[in-house]
């Protein structure tokens, strides 16, 4: 049974090659080609005009949930208005090319319509709803909490500090028409395809291979248990309340969850319940963590709430909406891949699919140096320099992180702690001992660097440092 199930996973894996590059493709020439900086200028309030600007843009950008999440956090630290940012981040991982391909191949195209439907729909409502939820107070309390969060030293380790210098690397971008013609910009592109496909190849294999499982080793009558049939209006609306909390305890987000969704559909779950469920990625559990460390728990228990019941509200919605205009519900033989590679047409748009990587591929390897964009040291994802989420140096060198998360994992790999050093110092004002990671400030001193309890001691430190040297 285990090997069944892994050639299930395999299955819809091989249905679904040519769709994952071609749109990886597409979302990084269109990263490469797309200006951010205008991006950040646009998005200042919440007028309509602006939802609509920030839902296009987020339709440009990475579909990466974490990605996401953190370019969202990024251009609301550089004012853009917060129910913006939020919008953003649904249209950069809902409304993108490469999870229609996907929906269309596993679940039928009524699956792909329904997410540009329903996500026109959930945007609207957050649209409605955002401001209000998400008032004068709340985003202050939001923009506090981002601004100076606990153990600032090391989760914001060097924002602040090397935030001019990552504006001195952004350079005039020549036009579009020009960096069209040119093989560094399409170099430039094959950058953000590659490293977004190695952001998220956890996810993918993790959900190709769970949905694989499953298909194999839980019966149909769990899933009739979660959802419920026969009770019209009440079974859909528990079908969408359910579906968004299967994406939460799932652990799996972006593209990940679409083969999920398609074992869900298969086990019984309503039209409009899988469509939440899709839709959810974006609170699932690994992400409202990333969201509390952003903006503190009060605001992420009101974005979970706000999300959850404008994905199930949509998913509601578009179910409806489908019936009403006799849209069919799709075959069951779209639902799943039951069946291994054949010589079809999948076969050869998977191998001019890899013909196209090899060459994307080829392009990134040979890519020039640019000074407009890094390497992610954990992940492996292209980072362009002027708009990195967060940085650290280390040995004299600036790294640059696609997201909090990965800088976090960088810390923790590369803590004192982990070198079997000392992680404590001695404050040179009072005596107290001071953890780097929790000082109120450092200063740094002929070479060295002197951790302090307090701003109080940094600042008579800093008057006259040999005087406290002397006295120890």
């Amino acid at each position: 049974m285990l090997g069944a199930g892994v050639f299930d996973a395999f299955a819809m894996f091989w249905d679904t090659l040519w769709a994952l590059f071609l749109g990886f493709a597409l979302s990084g020439a269109i990263q490469a080609f797309v200006s951010r900086d205008r991006m950040q200028r646009s998005l200042g309030d919440h007028r309509p005009g602006t939802l609509a600007k920030a839902t296009l843009w987020g339709m440009v950008s990475s579909s990466c949930s974490y990605a996401a999440s953190a370019l969202a956090k990024t251009l609301f630290r550089r004012g853009a208005d917060f129910t913006t940012s939020l919008m953003f981040m649904i249209a950069s991982t809902n409304l993108v090319v490469e999870l229609g391909l996907v929906l269309w191949l596993l679940l039928g195209w009524q699956f792909a319509l329904a997410e540009f439907v329903g996500g026109a729909i959930m945007v609207a409502l957050l649209g409605l709803v955002g401001p209000r939820v998400f008032g004068g107070a709340v985003t202050r309390e939001a923009k506090s909490h981002l601004d100076a969060p606990p153990g600032r030293a090391a989760a914001g380790g060097g924002h602040a500090r090397h935030h001019h210098d990552a504006e001195a690397h952004a350079s005039v971008e020549p036009p579009l028409r020009q960096r069209l013609r040119t093989r560094s910009g399409w170099a430039d592109a094959a950058g953000y395809m590659i490293s977004d496909l190695a952001m998220i190849r956890t996810e993918l294999v993790i959900g190709f291979l769970v949905a694989g499982l499953i298909t194999v080793f839980v019966p149909t009558a769990v899933w009739q248990s979660l959802f419920l049939t026969g009770h019209g209006f009440w079974s859909s609306l528990e079908n969408v309340i359910i579906g968004p909390f299967l994406a939460i305890i799932s652990f799996v987000c972006s593209v990940g969850n679409v083969p999920l969704a398609a074992t869900l559909w298969h086990g019984g779950a309503s039209f409009g319940g899988v469509v939440a469920f899709v839709f959810a990625d974006l609170i699932a559990l690994p992400l409202l963590a990333i969201y509390r460390s952003y903006f503190g728990t009060r605001v992420t228990l009101r974005i979970l709430a706000v999300f959850w019941a404008t994905m199930s509200a949509a998913g509601l919605a578009v179910e409806y909406l489908f019936r009403w205009l006799r849209i069919p519900e799709p075959a069951a033989r779209a639902m799943a891949a039951d069946h291994g590679p054949t010589l079809n047409y999948t076969t050869w748009l998977n191998l001019a699919a890899l013909a196209l990587f090899a060459v994307m591929f080829w392009l990134y390897r040979t890519r020039p140096a640019s000074d407009r964009y890094a390497k992610d040291p954990v992940c492996g994802m292209q980072v362009e320099i002027a708009h990195a989420p967060a940085r650290r140096e280390r040995d004299g060198e600036i790294l640059y992180f696609c997201s909090d998360r990965c800088a976090h994992q960088f810390d923790e790999r590369n803590s004192p702690m982990k070198n079997n050093e000392t992680t404590e110092h001695i404050d040179p004002v009072c005596g107290m001992t001071v953890e780097p990671e929790t000082a109120a400030g450092s200063y740094e001193f002929m070479a060295t660097t002197y951790y302090f309890c307090s701003q109080g001691c940094e600042k008579a430190f800093s008057r006259d440092p040999e005087k406290f040297l002397a006295a120890k």
